[in-house]
């Protein structure tokens, strides 16, 4: 994304704004990025992750926006996960894009209800929450539900999950009206503990848009 701050909303039709916003809430909607077992009363997870989502309708982010933008919108966040006695894990989220207006934040909570041992995998059910800022001509909330299942092999944990994300988008722009959608959620990724460090790869289709996630991270 490079150089635009999305302030040009009012050159959209209602039904432009309409498309954009369910490439946006895609994009911006939370996403773990983590297998479904918990950490654990002293556990803890925190680190660095890059989201490249590509936009099915990234020419409308372009007329919105004050400069050329690409159709992939890279979006880099610091997350940081802990653990809660019951097989709980509460979650958040901050993001900021380079040269651009568009920052965001969100938060989730996770309950265990199969912990996942040597012989069964974990599942678990998650809530979530989104909301940009810093874009004054544009509100966008997320929530979500989600359930979620890993088992681990020594140091690689594969995980799944699906869902549904609610997307509430607000123009504060010309004549636009607000939308408001859902869309089912579907992901997959792979979690790789080396010590303390800690990577994952992940794959997200929320709606007709995939996004890709690669984090880097210290989990104990």
């Amino acid at each position: 994304f490079a150089d635009g701050d999305i302030d040009q909303l009012d050159l959209l039709s209602q039904s432009e704004f309409r498309l954009l916003s369910r490439d946006l809430g895609a994009a911006l909607s939370y996403k773990a990025i983590t297998p479904a077992e918990p950490l654990g009363i002293t556990g803890f997870d925190f680190g660095l992750e890059v989201v490249n989502t590509r936009l099915e309708h990234g020419d409308l982010l372009d007329r919105a926006s004050s400069d050329d933008v690409s159709d992939n919108l890279f979006l880099p966040r610091l997350h940081l996960h802990k653990g809660l006695p019951g097989g709980v894990d509460l979650g958040a989220f901050y993001s900021a894009v380079p040269g651009s207006n568009i920052a965001f934040w969100g938060a989730e909570a996770r309950y265990a209800f199969l912990k996942g041992g040597t012989l069964s995998p974990a599942l678990s059910l998650r809530g979530t929450f989104s909301r940009l800022s810093g874009v004054d001509q544009l509100d966008v909330d997320t929530t979500g539900l989600e359930l979620s299942i890993s088992k681990g092999f020594a140091n690689f944990t594969p995980y799944a999950g699906l869902g549904r994300v609610w997307v509430r988008s607000t123009p504060n722009a010309g004549s636009l009206e607000d939308e408001d959608f859902s869309a089912e959620k579907y992901f997959l990724g792979a979690h790789l503990n080396f010590g303390i460090f800690n990577m994952d790869l992940d794959g997200d289709r929320t709606g007709d848009t995939t996004s890709y996630s690669l984090t880097f991270g210290w989990r104990f």
